[in-house]
């Protein structure tokens, strides 16, 4: 348990120069803050939290009810942006002349390599439109909505995160939470969806029997069999998918 506490804290310290310059901050703000309320917040809270943290039987008890890889989020709690500035503050107020410049010179240096340049990370990319979706699930949504009413609509994995993100209005039998292997989900839709070659008829009724009014699915997926005969047209494409509706009339009671 120790190993696993300890890894988690070196992982959560990224480079280690912020957190450095924390336990830096605290000790200096030990010797020289006087103020009690201060005091409270910036080094008996951390002090605590830290106690916890590092605490295996404490950690032990986290582990019996929650996912161990949440645990990390404790030191959510610290205030180390807060000691830092306001240890930083404190001494830039103390200093004199060229040793402010000297001391904002080296704090600046030590964030700015503290880091690594967040749009080299290969999970960000260049915003398609204001919501910050992809432009599919917005093309998507617009075109199935349907005033007045909800409605309900099956998508690959790769969009499942984003469709609530742009519509209320626009359901799902399945979320993203079905992608999460820990979470213990399953779907037979899910299973159908995902499969390297998806069979229409089992796509089908696994559809129906979820209520689905649309089924949307990559241009270039591979489909065992034809969706039109199973009672589904193609209502549109856009941005490299294809909209199935289900012509099943008593799910259509309104104009559309």
């Amino acid at each position: 348990m120790w190993s696993e506490i300890t890894t988690l804290f070196r992982d959560y310290m990224g480079t280690g120069l912020i957190v450095i310059w924390f336990f830096v901050s605290a000790v200096y703000l030990f010797v020289v803050e006087k103020r009690k309320h201060i005091r409270i917040l910036f080094l008996y809270v951390p002090a605590i939290l830290l106690l916890f943290f590092f605490n295996p039987l404490f950690a032990r008890l986290v582990y019996s009810v929650a996912d161990s890889e949440i645990y990390y989020r404790i030191l959510w709690l610290l205030p180390i942006t807060l000691v830092n500035g306001f240890a930083a503050a404190r001494l830039y107020g103390q200093l004199k002349g060229k040793g402010r410049y000297v001391l904002a010179a080296c704090l600046a240096g030590i964030i700015g390599v503290s880091g690594s340049f967040v749009y080299s990370n290969p999970f960000f990319s260049r915003a398609e439109n204001l919501y910050h979706v992809p432009q599919s699930v917005v093309d998507i949504c617009d075109a199935i909505e349907v005033e007045g009413r909800e409605v309900m609509a099956v998508f690959p994995a790769e969009l499942l995160q984003y469709v609530r993100q742009y519509s209320p209005v626009v359901c799902m039998p399945y979320g993203r939470e079905i992608t999460v292997e820990r979470w213990s989900h399953l779907s037979d839709l899910y299973d159908v969806m995902e499969a390297e070659v998806i069979d229409a008829r089992a796509l089908s009724q696994q559809a129906k029997a979820e209520m689905c009014h649309y089924v949307i699915l990559p241009q270039d997926k591979e489909i065992n069999g034809n969706l039109e005969e199973y009672g589904y047209v193609v209502f549109g494409s856009t941005q490299g998918y294809v909209i199935y509706r289900d012509t099943t009339p008593e799910w259509w009671n309104f104009q559309s």
